[in-house]
């Protein structure tokens, strides 16, 4: 599996950020991520080598069949798909 970044914050459990460098959507989760002080892994797919990049869309696949960016993953139950503001300022708990 690709090595994530890991952001420190807020533990509120597992949150793992797929998304795209490229991706503005991408970016407003991250940065919304930052602006709650949450404690998550992040991964930008598209630089990955092309190897790893298919390992990690499978991966991405189980919880969202599209494959489509972002996609969150919450203590591996959960996925938030897209960039829905309400879901992801509901971690907060």
């Amino acid at each position: 599996m690709a090595e994530m970044t890991h952001v420190d914050g807020k533990n509120v459990g597992t949150i793992a950020l797929y998304a795209l460098s490229t991706c503005i959507w991408c970016k407003k989760a991250k940065s919304l991520l930052d602006e709650l002080k949450l404690a998550y892994s992040y991964v930008y797919v598209d630089l990955l080598e092309s190897a790893e990049n298919a390992i990690v869309k499978d991966n991405i696949r189980q919880w969202n069949p599209r494959c489509s960016f972002p996609t969150l993953v919450i203590n591996d139950h959960e996925c938030i798909i897209g960039f829905d503001e309400e879901k992801i300022r509901g971690l907060v708990k």
